[in-house]
């Protein structure tokens, strides 16, 4: 998959996701507005309604895109004979869409309407679905290859060029501006006390500190406005990287303990899930068939 072809496969995504919750939100508002106790007497009624032909139909939808998002996004991470499958960030990008689409059409079919076992389901869904948003950001922090392995420290630190070497054949720079630039990029790397919000805080501002010094740098030694971006842009990856090492240990913990917060609401809501079904069906809920 090109970068554009991925770029419109996102936007694709997400306008489904957009247009059937504007769709339902649009079909479904005056119904939905209805208190409880006068909705049996609204028109929609018996198609919106949990056991009604959308309600109902939501509900298997719904449920069945969040499994198949778990189940096909477990199967090729964890499967080895499914590893050339496509990229492993394609299928998780295809997780995050199914396991927002289907919660959203649960949502509908419930008809905001909350109760008995069903609601602990229906919390654990929410809470894994907020899960898995904080999920995605810690993930995209960890710096991983382009078929979406995450990389060790030691492969990270190989992605760092020698600086010093570059700007001493490449650029026509004093030796003191060498140094400077040199420099600049590594203290990135040191290791800072304090938590993490005043770590990150105190290596941004060194960070806009040593750019602008470096910036300073270049002017004075009158490099042309290509050769000067050129090496700020060296200086900028150096950085970059150094950002990602140093949280790299950080966001990979946070992972661990965000998998003991998702995986055991995830679980709590396809048992109960699974108990919903097999009772509807009990009492002879059909749907369409």
């Amino acid at each position: 998959m090109t970068k554009r072809s991925h770029t419109l496969f996102i936007a694709l995504l997400t306008i489904i996701v957009i247009l059937v919750t504007v769709m339902l939100i649009y079909i479904g508002t005056s119904y939905y507005n209805t208190s409880l106790e006068e909705r049996f007497y609204h028109f929609d009624h018996k198609v919106l309604k949990p056991s009604g032909p959308w309600g109902h139909g939501m509900g298997i939808v719904g449920s069945l895109f969040m499994f198949i998002g778990v189940s096909t996004y477990m199967i090729r991470k964890r499967v080895r004979a499914f590893a050339r499958w496509g990229l492993l960030k394609h299928w998780l990008e295809f997780h995050i869409f199914l396991c927002t689409l289907g919660p959203i059409l649960v949502l509908f079919h419930t008809a905001f309407k909350f109760g008995g076992i069903v609601s602990i389901s229906f919390w654990s869904m929410v809470a894994v679905f907020l899960s898995g948003v904080v999920g995605r950001f810690i993930y995209i922090q960890i710096p991983r290859s382009i078929e979406g392995r995450e990389l060790s420290l030691n492969e990270v630190r190989d992605l760092k060029s020698d600086i010093s070497e570059i700007i001493k054949t490449d650029y026509n720079l004093s030796q003191e501006s060498k140094a400077v630039i040199t420099e600049s990029t590594k203290k990135k790397v040191e290791i800072i006390s304090g938590n993490i919000i005043s770590r990150t805080l105190k290596k941004y501002f060194d960070d806009k500190r040593n750019l602008k010094r470096v910036k300073k740098i270049l002017k004075q030694n009158k490099l042309s406005r290509k050769e000067s971006n050129q090496i700020l842009k060296l200086v900028n990856n150096e950085i970059s990287l150094n950002r990602r090492i140093d949280r790299l240990t950080t966001m990979q913990n946070l992972f661990k303990y965000w998998h003991v917060a998702h995986l055991p609401f995830a679980i709590i809501m396809l048992i109960i899930m699974i108990i919903h079904v097999v009772v509807s069906l009990t009492f002879g809920y059909r749907w369409i068939f």
